[in-house]
């Protein structure tokens, strides 16, 4: 069966009623942008599809660069299934190296997840692979490459499954809006010059004029971070002085843009579809109601921002009620760059993107020192200077100790340090952001729309320290990277576990496990938020409730690109009690 045609997509969708409202007899993703540019990738459907990676050049602000696509376009394809259908994915491997594609956040057979190497061998050179699987959930979705660094080149792109029944989140028409970030370096010198110098992307260091100017902190400050090894300023460790940021593969110069009408209710997908961004995302002038977390409804929550990592999905509805234009923002988290897009109700208006904000300075707290307090300079006399900087050196004391009282963490050259007080922040709003003078999203803001499937109280607790050593660019959980690990991380099928993540870095990591979705543990009883991918804040620590109940090996991973490359990934085994017995 060949795949769907857009045309008998779109109507079959209207013959049902599915989704919102279609922008101008079609859905957004398959509209011309209005600037001339080439359009949108089309709508993949129905029961049997059929996907061709390649190599292809990719255009982004009249430069072209390498890219590796899917049905010759960056991103790949929208893929809009239902809740309930069954669906063949026939992929054609054109590239002369393997690849694969992972269905993030689908709940499938182990052996259809697409990690080569976990759960299955990959696909060959030239070679065919077909996935089987049934639709078991409604919501935002996307798929990527899991083999090497191939998902920095393009290999990416979003899914749509509309439920079975009614949709909770009613609008009158929606957009996709897929974040990534782009580049003319291949991810392997990119890599290269992380282990070389893994501040080599960073462009915004401190200097004497921003400690003049009231920006920067003082000399004294800056030495005793500079003891420690560390750097303020390492926010984010691939900047815009490699990327361009884009929405659905346009960049800020391109403008993607969406319509609506004034009045109508506006459904935005957004996906993080980065390999290394963390995004702050607003719409000057609109506020935003978050329906859904990663595919899963939550009640309406009104916000003004949010931050999301890597891999993560927020919808978001807002109601203009003027024409705009209205400028969709995707901020750097280190403010070095941004991505544009317009969203109007008069075909060719383009939106002016704001001005980037001051970068922000990782603090103690981003150290794991929450409980000390991040005591500013501001306004300090001479005593209060004193007993700044005498607690300024207590803490680096703190921070350069023994690591004694983390036994379960593997000492070596990779663990650089160990939170001494991590702090649980899942009612901050993300680093870089208590300051943003308005109201920006929080995991403690999201409860779930339905009550949880499994109320269970967890049966054992797991604790898995995120580590790391910015100075050798090393990334692993507990100490060992993936490489190095001999064990997979085990799980009895059925049982209910709680897991609490330590982020010991002073650099955010969004960890995604496959095959599962988790609870967050922020006081929500039946009501916490299900997700399949967490932003630990630097020094910061999480818990979630995870049900076991999806037998075979599993990938648990950072989903910054480099990180998890570095080795910040292992393998989550689910089997029945008696194959552990046996074992």
């Amino acid at each position: 069966m060949p795949p769907v045609s857009r045309r008998d997509f779109l109507r079959r969708a209207a013959a049902t009623g599915a989704g919102c409202a279609l922008v101008g007899g079609a859905p957004a993703w398959a509209q011309h942008d209005g600037h001339g540019l080439p359009r949108d990738p089309a709508i993949l459907s129905g029961g049997e599809i059929e996907l061709r990676i390649a190599g292809q050049m990719l255009t982004v602000g009249g430069r072209p660069s390498h890219a590796i696509g899917i049905n010759g376009s960056v991103p790949a394809p929208l893929i809009r299934l239902r809740e309930g259908q069954d669906v063949v994915l026939r992929v054609i491997n054109q590239l002369d190296e393997e690849t694969s594609l992972h269905w993030h956040g689908l709940l499938v057979p182990s052996r259809f997840d697409g990690v080569p190497g976990i759960s299955f061998p990959g696909i060959p050179a030239r070679g065919t692979f077909e996935y089987r699987f049934p639709i078991r959930q409604a919501g935002t979705y996307w798929y990527h490459s899991h083999s090497g660094l191939q998902e920095q080149m393009g290999l990416y792109g979003p899914i749509v499954i509309d439920p079975a029944g009614a949709d909770p989140v009613a609008c009158d028409r929606e957009h996709v809006v897929l974040l990534s970030d782009h580049g003319d370096l291949h991810g392997h010198a990119i890599f290269r010059k992380l282990k070389q110098q893994p501040g080599y992307f960073n462009y915004q260091k401190q200097t004497l004029a921003g400690q003049l100017r009231g920006r920067d902190q003082d000399a004294g400050e800056r030495r005793r971070w500079g003891a420690m090894r560390m750097d303020p300023t390492d926010i984010a460790d691939v900047t815009g002085a490699a990327y361009t940021y884009l929405v659905n593969g346009h960049g800020p110069r391109d403008q993607w843009s969406a319509a609506f009408r004034p009045g109508e209710r506006v459904r935005l997908r957004f996906i993080n579809a980065s390999a290394m961004t963390t995004f702050d995302v607003r719409i000057p002038g609109l506020v935003m109601t978050v329906v859904q977390a990663d595919g899963q409804a939550v009640r309406p929550v009104a916000v003004d921002e949010f931050q999301f990592g890597p891999a993560e999905t927020y919808d978001v509805v807002v109601t203009p009620d003027t024409e705009g234009p209205f400028a969709i923002v995707g901020e750097a988290i280190d403010r070095s760059g941004m991505a544009v897009a317009t969203l109007a109700a008069r075909s060719g208006a383009v939106a002016s993107a704001p001005p980037l904000r001051s970068r922000p300075l990782a603090t103690m707290t981003d150290m794991g020192m929450g409980g000390m307090g991040d005591m500013g300079m501001g306004g300090m006399g001479d005593m209060a200077h004193h007993q700044h900087m005498a607690g300024m050196d207590m803490q680096m004391d703190m921070a350069m100790r023994d690591f004694a009282n983390a036994p379960q963490v593997a000492r070596g050259p990779g663990v650089q340090t160990i939170s001494p007080m991590a702090a649980d922040r899942s009612g901050d709003p993300g680093q870089g952001l208590a300051e943003a003078g308005h109201r920006v999203l929080t995991y403690r803001d999201l409860v779930a729309l339905a009550p949880n499937p499994d109320v269970r109280a967890p049966s054992r607790a797991l604790d898995i320290h995120l580590t790391g050593n910015m100075e050798r660019y090393m990334w692993s959980f507990d100490g060992v990277k993936m490489s190095d690990a001999r064990e997979p991380i085990p799980f009895v099928e059925g049982e209910r576990v709680r897991v609490t993540l330590i982020n010991d870095t002073m650099m955010g990591h969004p960890i995604h496990l496959h095959g599962h979705f988790f609870e967050l543990v922020t006081g929500k009883g039946d009501h916490g938020p299900r997700k399949h991918t967490v932003l630990v804040q630097p020094g910061g620590r999480i818990s979630f409730d995870l049900t076991a109940d999806a037998l075979g090996d599993w990938a648990f991973h950072c989903h910054m690109l480099y990180h998890m490359h570095a080795g910040m990934m292992r393998v989550v085994s689910v089997r029945p009690a008696g194959d552990w017995a046996d074992g």
